[in-house]
Formats: structure tokens, sequence, C-alpha cells
């Protein structure tokens, strides 16, 4: 029997696609379950429904309610069976996997979370029934603002591109990165788009990271530590800088207290960190091993350091941290269709690279991310240095400059790819 909230799921003509579609639908091939973890407001719920032909939302209280007397019917309907924001009442994610073991059928449930629910909450990590699907907000390929004609996976393959024309300059670069890839923020004008991420800083502040895990957190000092993570984005600034600045009336935070924020803005994914790579296999050179932070969207760091686009228009520096965070989430959502994933690298010799992007096969790539054209030729160079402390067998498949303003995409006759984000898709 059908529970009373078994909605059936309607197509929705205007659902936008994205990139983790095909991922899912190879999952609900293969597992019991599929579990899609990700930011609030990146697409979770219309990326679920597109796959599901039934629902219950828990974030709904009453259907939230319904749940709590009724576990075993809110699993009732046709499947997938999506189950939003799961994380609200945990125990149904154990009722779920047992069912999974006891039918022994694929394609059982879809559950979508916002947070990491605690983990004594759970008995079970799902493993082997559930397959973990990560959505980051929309990408440019996905929100239609980039053409995707340089594709990830024929980069890896090698060849040469043909120059692609592109049409993202200074000013449409910024306007991007202050609206964010919210799906709610398409087609709305510059100012209402940029409310969307200012109210999410807001929203983290004053509930959701003291929701996570039950403590309790001052809202100013929350704050404090997204301004500090802000001015530091795309960095590998260490405990002792986010101390410092997170400072007040020269009383500075605890070492325990800012990791304590760090690990509860990470359980909300609103932070993302960018792992240094290690080539151990491939060169004997020692690394660097800090981890770059990124905001999951740059339009949060925007937000969180309460700047607009007069601000930011001058402020170059700043800007191409943002810049360098818009092309890691790009460059990651593009990655994950191919079973990768984003690294950074720098040696003791100081070279380094913005990007390595490794798919499933072992292969990689490195890419150094710059906005402007006159700072090609030196990234360039720097990749070129980077690429020959690795021997023939174990080099890249490809190096590539990540720009913003290049009016074309192309390669040039040392072989380097000169890529517009604005041309770049999976």
């Amino acid at each position: 029997m059908n529970s009373p909230i078994s909605r059936k799921i309607d197509v929705y003509p205007d659902y936008r696609p994205r990139t983790v579609d095909i991922l899912i639908r190879d999952c609900l091939d293969l597992f019991g379950g599929v579990h899609i973890v990700g930011c609030k407001w990146c697409g979770k719920s219309w990326t679920g429904m597109h796959h599901s032909n039934s629902c219950i939302f828990l974030d709904s209280p009453e259907e939230r309610s319904f749940a709590r007397a009724n576990p075993r019917g809110s699993l009732e309907g046709e499947e997938p069976r999506l189950v939003d924001e799961w994380q609200d009442i945990p125990e149904l994610w154990d009722m779920a996997r047992h069912n999974i073991d006891r039918i022994n059928r694929s394609g059982m449930y879809i559950f979508t979370g916002s947070s990491v629910p605690p983990i004594d909450l759970t008995s079970h990590s799902g493993a082997g029934r559930f397959a973990t699907v990560k959505m980051r907000p929309m990408s440019l390929f996905e929100s239609g603002d980039s053409s995707g004609t340089v594709s990830l996976a024929e980069l890896f393959e090698g060849g040469e591109i043909k120059n692609f024309d592109s049409e993202m300059d200074y000013e449409r670069m910024l306007e991007l990165i202050i609206r964010g890839g919210w799906p709610a923020g398409l087609n709305k004008n510059k100012k209402m788009a940029a409310m969307i991420p200012k109210q999410y800083i807001e929203t983290i502040s004053e509930s959701d990271i003291s929701r996570v895990d039950g403590v309790k957190r001052n809202p100013g000092r929350v704050r404090r530590v997204l301004r500090s993570l802000a001015r530091n984005n795309a960095t590998m600034a260490g405990m002792k800088v986010l101390r410092s600045d997170t400072a007040e009336e020269g009383n500075e935070l605890s070492n325990l207290t800012v990791n304590d924020y760090l690990d509860a803005l990470r359980k909300i994914y609103v932070i993302d960190e960018q792992e240094a790579w290690d080539p151990s296999s491939r060169s004997k050179t020692r690394m660097i091993t800090s981890p770059k932070r990124h905001f999951v969207d740059p339009s949060l760091a925007v937000a969180a350091l309460n700047v607009g686009y007069e601000n930011l228009y001058k402020d170059v520096e700043t800007l191409g941290f943002l810049f360098e965070s818009m092309c890691y989430r790009d460059m990651s959502v593009y990655a994950s269709v191919l079973s990768g994933k984003v690294f950074h690298y720098r040696d003791k010799h100081n070279l380094e690279a913005d990007q390595i992007i490794e798919d499933g096969e072992g292969r990689w790539g490195a890419a150094e991310v710059r906005i402007g054209v006159l700072d090609i030729d030196s990234a360039a160079e720097n990749l070129l240095r980077m690429s020959d402390r690795f021997d023939e067998e174990n080099g890249p498949s490809f190096l590539m400059v990540l720009n913003a303003t290049s009016k074309a995409a192309y390669t040039r006759r040392d072989g380097v790819h000169v890529v517009p984000l604005g041309t770049l898709g999976p």
C-alpha cells in the first residue's frame, strides 16, 4: 500500500539538465539507492524529482510529521522513491538499507541531504547499498553561460583545439561570480540574483551551522569565520592566519573553536577543500601538502565579504582568487563525469599548478588559472617547467591555461591549450 504522501512525479518541462544526471542514472541501474549530497539550493531536490516516480519532502512540517509517525509508510511509493532532506529523520536511512537488503532490487530510493547527520544516528554507512553522488551549484555549462565547445573528456584524448570563440569578458565574468551557480538566480536581474548568496550566508550564521549537530554557535563568530575564509579564499591559509583574522578587540578564537566551525561548515557542504596532489608514484619531488579552501560557490565569498560589483571591479587580486574558485567549481563538476577529482600542486622548487585534474583511469592534466590574456605566456611557461619534472610515461595528458577574457580557445605552438572558462564543458 502506498503512503498518503506518495506524490507521483510529473516531468518538469523547464528542468535544466545537470552534469550528474548521467551518474545518477548509472547508479540507479547498479545500486539499491542513490544518495545525492551537496549544499542547500544547488538543485538536489529538482534533480532527485527528475529521476524519481514518487517523493516525500521532509522539510515540509506535514510530511515530516507523517514520516515520524509512520516511517515505514513514508518509504512506500512508486520507485525510485525520493526522500528529500532525509537527515531530518536519519532513522529512514537504516530502514531503506534493510529494505534494499531484503528485496534485493536496484533503483529503489533516491535520498538527498544538505548536511551530514551525526554518525551515531545511523547504524550503517550504506556502502554497497547506496551510491553517493555529490552535487555542486551549477557550472557555467549547466547554466548556459559556457558553450562547452572545449570538452574536458576530449582533452584527455589529446589533439589540438581549433579556435573556438568565447563571448565572456571581464564584466560578464564579474557578474557571474556575484550571481553564482544557484538555479533560482538564473534569469534574474543582478540585484535579485545577488540576494540569494547573501541570504544563504545569513541562514548559515543564524541557524544551519547550529542545526547540523545541535551545538549552539554564536552567529557573530560564525560571520567572522566566514569573512576570514572569504578573505583567504582559494589559498592554503593555515590556522594561525584564520585565528588572527577572526580576532575581535584583541581576542582570538582558539584552534579548537576555529576547527569546530570549519568542521560544521564542511558538514553542511559550504566549504570545499582542494587537496594537494601527491604524484609519489610518478615523481620523487617533495610536495606541499596543505589543502586550498574554497567556498562551494564564489558568490558566497562575495556575500561574506559584503562587497559588490563596484568594489570588486578594480580589486583584481581579490577577483583573481574568486575566479579561481569558480574554475575549481566548474572543473570539479566536469571531472565528476570521468570519476575524477581536482587537486592543486606545489613542490619544494615552488613549481605549481592551480589545478591537477585526474580522471578515473589514472591520467592527469594540469591547469593554471589567470583572468587576463597578458599572463598567459608566464602561466604556460610555468606549466611546461612543472611538466618537465615527469618522464613521458608519467607525464600529463594536457596542459591548459584557464582564463576569463581570451576571445578564443586555441592550442599554442608549445602544445599548451588556452581555454576561456566560457568555452569549457564536460
